[in-house]
């Protein structure tokens, strides 16, 4: 009702809202912006390192300072949007992203370089969730808002690692261009948002108090929810944590194991696994949650092992592979898990939904990643990555007995 009363006054001042078609695709492209930008500066550390001196553990600081800001944004505002509406959360996720650009640009000291990551984080992390919740909110078909949440998060991390290395190979003043580029893509995007509709109605707060509750770190999954969520925990832990893999210590592996020094060709390499997981993305959107689940874990168990062996042989061919298998089962098995969650979960939970899966996504995403980083200089890079691919084997193990058991008992009770 608020939606469409805001919508009215809009059409009385003069300010048409687009088609919720058109406005799909706005939305879209704001998901692959936000993790094109998330994305961006990890082929751009070792240029950091060389400029400004700093350790490893300088450059693991700068990884988890994103991370923690943005999980602190995800427990404190992730449900916000399902009491004020989506837009102005997304409005103002997207002035502190153009910020964050603007103190990439100017970074001359790795403090600044902190301070726009983490800001970066605050953003992504208001962001995110309420994106997702968006997109279900307005998608054409369940088909084609499954493919995107797949997708658009893989598309955008495919796109910020391979345009951010070639950038930095090849274009003028690469340290600077790639965030220039993507502010200008915000600004687009900020201006775009005053004319996509509400998706969310306006309910407001009861108190003061309620207001206060909303906004104290929680990650919390309505009562009904909880036996679902907890079922697809491992999906969402496998997944994130291999994509924390390549992006953590994929850059090291490709220039220390396979000698691509080239930071191009290095980020074409690791762009095979997150594009392999973009286009499985778009290619099952028939399948149903549990087909995407039976041939995902499977998958990403396969390929992780696969590139693992690229690793410990030296074979490039064979960890690309291993990649292009990994990243397919990545997409699907994220996506089947994700299905089964957004196809129970009601509009005005979605928000809340949505950012305790992302919580729980980028835990797996950052913290083994930290550890790796670490402990990589104690035991070495190659036993880092055994390790790492033994841990990611484990919970992929369990999440695929987990869903067994699960369809198990609803076959039985069914019967």
């Amino acid at each position: 009702m608020t939606a469409t009363l805001e919508n009215t006054a809009r059409r009385r001042r003069g300010a048409r809202p687009l088609h919720p078609h058109r406005a799909f695709w706005i939305v879209t492209a704001t998901i692959i912006t936000v993790l094109f930008a998330s994305a961006a500066p990890s082929p751009l550390y070792p240029v950091y390192q060389q400029l400004w001196g700093f350790s490893p553990f300088t450059l693991t600081v700068v990884f988890a300072i994103y991370v923690a800001t943005m999980l602190v944004s995800l427990l404190t505002v992730g449900s916000l949007s399902d009491h004020i509406g989506r837009r102005p959360v997304l409005a103002v996720a997207l002035v502190l992203l153009i910020g964050s650009m603007v103190l990439f640009v100017v970074a001359d000291s790795v403090g600044l370089l902190i301070a726009a990551r983490a800001l970066q984080g605050l953003a992504t992390g208001a962001a995110i969730g309420t994106l997702t919740a968006t997109v279900v909110d307005m998608q054409p078909s369940q088909r084609l808002g499954s493919a995107i949440t797949g997708a658009g998060p893989t598309i955008g991390l495919a796109a910020g690692v391979v345009v951010a290395g070639v950038l930095v190979q090849y274009a003028p003043a690469p340290r600077i261009l790639v965030y220039e580029v993507t502010l200008a893509v915000f600004a687009i995007l900020l201006v775009a948002l005053l004319i996509v509709p509400e998706t969310s109605e306006r309910v407001g707060f009861e108190s003061r108090r309620h207001v206060w509750r909303t906004l104290a770190p929680q990650a919390s999954v309505p009562s009904a929810l909880r036996k679902l969520f907890f079922a697809a925990i491992p999906a969402f832990v496998a997944t994130w944590s291999m994509g924390g893999l390549y992006l953590s210590l994929g850059s090291s592996v490709v220039a220390r194991v396979f000698g691509i020094t080239n930071h191009g060709a290095a980020g074409a390499v690791l762009f095979v696994f997150f594009a392999s997981g973009a286009v499985t993305s778009l290619a099952i959107t028939t399948w149903d949650a549990n087909t995407k689940l039976t041939y995902g874990y499977p998958a990403l168990a396969g390929g992780a092992i696969i590139s693992l062996a690229g690793v410990l042989t030296s074979m490039l061919p064979l960890y690309i592979v291993g990649s292009i298998i990994a990243g397919s089962g990545f997409a699907a098995t994220f996506l089947g898990a994700l299905d089964n969650l957004s196809n129970q979960t009601p509009s005005h939970q979605r928000g809340q939904v949505f950012s305790a899966v992302f919580i729980t996504s980028y835990i797996a995403f950052s913290v083994p990643a930290v550890i790796a980083g670490l402990v990589v200089s104690h035991i070495g890079l190659q036993e880092t990555v055994v390790c790492y691919v033994a841990y990611v084997l484990a919970i992929t193990v369990l999440g695929a007995l987990v869903t067994a058991w699960t369809r198990t008992r609803k076959d039985r009770v069914r019967a």
